[in-house]
């Protein structure tokens, strides 16, 4: 269905990822290492860190699963699905086998 010209698209405050799925806040891209070492943006990392935002019923009520909400991650963005929001661009919904670690302490 298209929509007319002018027509102001809807704004979604909240995103429910359905499954066993998790939506996660990619951390911001570092250019420079703590030793002050500058990475060209050629340099591309195939695994990358972020913040657990929301995550399924289906695994939040699965005691097998101990990742939970705000917990700092390590994923595959090439198997995660990007989606934009007009407040931030930077989630992305994860099937929960793609989550390869959780940062504790």
């Amino acid at each position: 269905m298209a929509t007319k010209p002018g027509a102001k698209r809807a704004e979604f405050d909240v995103i429910e990822p359905i499954g066993e799925r998790v939506v996660i806040r990619k951390d911001d891209n570092k250019r420079q290492t703590k030793s002050g070492i500058v990475l060209p943006d050629s340099h591309e990392i195939p695994v990358i860190t972020g913040r657990v935002i929301a995550v399924s019923k289906a695994v939040e009520n699965d005691e097998d699963q101990t990742i939970r909400q705000y917990d700092k991650v390590l994923f595959d963005p090439r198997e995660a699905i990007p989606v934009e929001l007009e407040h931030d661009n930077r989630l992305f919904v994860v099937h929960i086998d793609r989550v390869l670690a959780i940062f504790r302490r």
